[in-house]
């Protein structure tokens, strides 16, 4: 081989290996922050300083950035404020509220200096994104710091931020800072904040909090100087010297993609340790309503945290905080935001839930803004199943069919819209629950049916391990599926998140010929699936016609051992119907049903049950 061959073809193989999206492609920004701040609890107004190292981890040379000052939105007049208004079914906890707030109410973020490298930067601010032209260009691969001071007043909470909810909780914390927008695959995403969903720059904080010393703080991070601080942070036997001075709080947080913090001088402060686990922290105030329920939480959250590192990846931090505020429940790094005025089994509902958003947005991380039912619609369904474990662990019963009759309900409404609409973007805030919720948890359930749920657990795990402290898509959660059941799944990932096809197959005829019967299927919606046919004999004997679909280009494994499962010919989707034998006279059969374990959302299930001794036909043979 000459070299001039042997050179074009080692050049074309380059070529190709370029042109190949793989693993090794994938990149995300990163940021570090070094923060101080000091409150004054009389007024709610602070100022703080910022220190941002910024990494440009992308292959694209950057000219401006974004930070969010998500407080601006809690104006008159903003675009939250306006959406409010305009919107059908405006948010309950928002509806005209912020119309109505006065000047000591409203919330404000004020970048007063910024630096790049050590020199002023031009900067403007529109609504809640401050935009950023550079002097000097980030090229791939380099780093930028930026300076910046800023003040704010905290706004009197209306949705999930600020001071004075409605169960008194001083501050709820959460986007108080200017945070750095992030920049993806996508480009930037410096969206206006409406209330809706989030999207953060893995990196690391390191936070200092000054505030009035009455005042007990939790949140993100580690606590780098409890001994100091005390407030229940402090190892046992240690003294705390007491103080009327203001404290600072000195907290550092590795690896993630926000910090939230939480202040109130009457919080109750307990803690409880998890088995080869986090350190988990309970902060709530203490009264009649709560004292009894707050104080049996902790065992419940124990169990929670171990039944999810075990089923769904180990949790990655030392420590979680259940914290009372906000506005209901809101995931941040490491703790969450609840209302705690609530009876057990609520308070320990939305305690779970927002627990498990540490494995789908605190940990896995997705654009929620893009992909709420990754993160709402995931952790909803791990939470369903860990409250069965934890109240009802001998109910056999499928938990997540409230997900599935909300869905349904919005299927029928006329109001459906795909999953792929942007969180910002939906017309009514029920399509957006519904999916971001209810379709998100039911896409799960679906897909256990359609590779097994065995497999579907493995595959979870799989997800969760291969994507931590990254952002996946929701095309790399279906090839992890895969990879991991040998099933193509390309097709449901299109038809039920890109598009609002329906889920409705049905029996359509069972006909007795001599000692065989002959069932036929039809699909009589859009959406297609595999099928379980489920046969119970009257002897009390069952069997399982399973039934793929071709474009699968596999099956699933057998996930009931303690029922014969008869594997069929793949049915090409295009067909309508499908006819199958089975080789057992209509008289031994008792009943038929399509999918008894009900993890298929069908629209109308009155057809999916065929019962022979109410009506079969003798098979007529049509060429004769």
């Amino acid at each position: 081989m000459n070299k001039y061959l042997l050179s074009l073809l080692l050049y074309s193989a380059l070529l190709y290996a370029h042109a190949q999206p793989t693993s090794t492609t994938y990149w995300q920004q990163h940021v570090d922050y070094k923060m101080e701040i000091k409150v004054d609890v009389k007024t709610h107004q602070f100022e703080g300083s910022q220190k941002l190292t910024y990494t440009n981890n992308s292959p694209d040379t950057l000219t401006k950035v974004y930070y969010h000052l998500y407080f601006n939105a809690f104006q008159p007049g903003s675009m939250m404020d306006v959406r409010s208004l305009n919107i059908e079914d405006p948010d309950r906890r928002v509806g005209s509220r912020i119309s109505k707030l006065s000047d000591s109410e409203i919330g404000y973020q004020h970048v007063t200096s910024l630096k790049q490298n050590g020199n002023t930067v031009s900067h403007h601010t529109e609504g809640t994104i401050l935009e950023v032209m550079l002097n000097k260009p980030i090229l791939p691969g380099q780093k930028a710091t930026f300076d910046m001071e800023f003040n704010g007043q905290v706004p009197l909470q209306v949705r999930r931020t600020g001071r004075d909810n409605a169960e008194g909780i001083s501050y709820s914390m959460s986007q108080w800072y200017p945070k750095m927008t992030e920049y993806d695959y996508l480009g930037w995403h410096a969206n206006p904040y409406i209330a809706r969903e989030f999207h953060g720059v893995w990196g690391n904080f390191d936070v200092k909090i000054t505030i009035d010393p009455t005042y007990t703080v939790a949140g993100t991070g580690y606590l780098q100087n409890a001994n100091e601080i005390g407030h229940g942070y402090e190892k046992k036997g240690s003294k705390i010297k007491s103080t009327d001075k203001p404290l600072t709080w000195h907290f550092k947080a590795p690896n993630v993609i926000d910090f939230m913090w939480a202040a109130d001088p009457d919080y109750e402060h307990t803690t409880a340790q998890v088995p080869n686990g986090p350190m988990l922290h309970f902060f709530y105030q203490k009264n009649q309503q709560t004292e009894e329920n707050w104080s049996k939480l902790p065992e419940k959250m124990v169990q929670a945290m171990q039944f999810m590192s075990t089923n769904f990846g180990q949790y990655p931090y030392d420590q979680y905080s259940f914290i009372q505020g906000g506005d209901g429940g809101m995931e941040y790094p490491m703790a969450t935001l609840i209302t705690g005025n609530r009876k057990f089994q609520s308070l320990v509902g939305v305690s779970v839930h927002e627990l498990i958003h540490s494995w789908f947005q605190g940990v896995l991380a997705t654009n929620e803004s893009l992909f709420p039912w990754m993160d709402e619609g995931f952790t909803s369904y791990a939470s369903s199943i860990t409250m069965q474990h934890l109240f009802y662990p001998k109910n056999d019963k499928n938990p997540h069919l409230g997900s599935q009759g909300s869905y349904l309900l919005m299927a029928s409404s006329g109001l459906e819209e795909p999953l792929t609409t942007h969180s910002d973007h939906y017309k009514t805030n029920r399509a957006y629950g519904v999916n971001a919720y209810s379709k998100g948890a039911i896409f799960l359930d679906q897909l256990s049916y359609i590779i097994g749920h065995e497999t579907f657990m493995k595959g979870m795990r799989r997800y969760y391990n291969t994507w931590k402290f990254k952002h996946p898509t929701s095309i790399d959660f279906i090839r992890i599926m895969e990879k991991t059941s040998g099933i193509e799944l390309d097709w449901y990932l299109e038809h039920f998140a890109y598009t609002t096809k329906q889920l409705d197959y049905g029996i359509k005829s069972v006909i007795g010929q001599g000692d065989a019967t002959f069932v036929t299927l039809e699909r009589l919606g859009e959406m297609i699936m595999p099928i379980d046919l489920y046969i119970e004999y009257m002897d009390g004997s069952k069997e399982i016609i399973y039934v793929p679909l071709r474009i699968m280009r596999g099956f699933k494994n057998v996930e009931d051992t303690k029922v014969e499962r008869i594997t069929k010919e793949s049915w090409p989707w295009t067909y309508p119907s499908y006819t199958l034998k089975i080789k057992h006279p209509a008289s031994k059969i008792k009943s038929l049903e399509i999918d008894s374990s009900l993890r298929m959302a069908d629209i109308d299930r009155s057809n999916n049950t065929f019962r022979l001794n109410e009506h079969v036909q003798e098979f007529k043979d049509p060429t004769k």
